[in-house]
């Protein structure tokens, strides 16, 4: 079947969203995990729909090493990558998966939390604004 929908994603942009290799998505579309259609041009491309169903079907996060009940839905197990401090305040930057989440904290609960490079810890978001951006259609 041969159909563009705006919605559709091209393979090596849906292994960049995933965090995997292009032949990783092939590889699944070729065994019919995730299924795929071709676009006016022959290029396999995967419906936004079901690549999201299969980002969610697939999601694995590290477990959260905290063991704490929390109304926050959005926690992000990662790894600290640095720590800039001052004697009153600190920037902690640490890679969640394909993320980097940064964090101004005081000094003393860096210290008093252990929070260092290597370490790992939890960034726990919950936020009443939360801004959604789509790419600019080209026109």
């Amino acid at each position: 079947m041969t159909h563009a929908r705006s919605s559709d994603v091209r393979v090596r942009d849906a292994a960049d969203l995933l965090g995997v290799s292009d032949d990783t998505v092939r590889r699944w579309i070729d065994s019919g995990a995730l299924p795929a259609t071709k676009d006016p041009a022959g290029r396999a491309v995967i419906a936004g729909a079901d690549l999201a169903k299969f980002a969610r079907e697939h999601a694995r996060a590290p477990a959260d090493p905290t063991s704490v009940e929390s109304s926050a839905r959005n926690r992000l197990v990662g790894l600290v990558t640095q720590v800039t401090s001052d004697a009153v305040m600190s920037e902690v930057e640490m890679q969640c998966g394909p993320f980097t989440v940064v964090s101004l904290m005081s000094t003393r609960s860096v210290h008093a939390l252990g929070i260092e490079p290597g370490s790992v810890a939890v960034a726990v978001v919950k936020a009443t604004n939360v801004i959604v951006e789509t790419p600019k259609e080209a026109g």
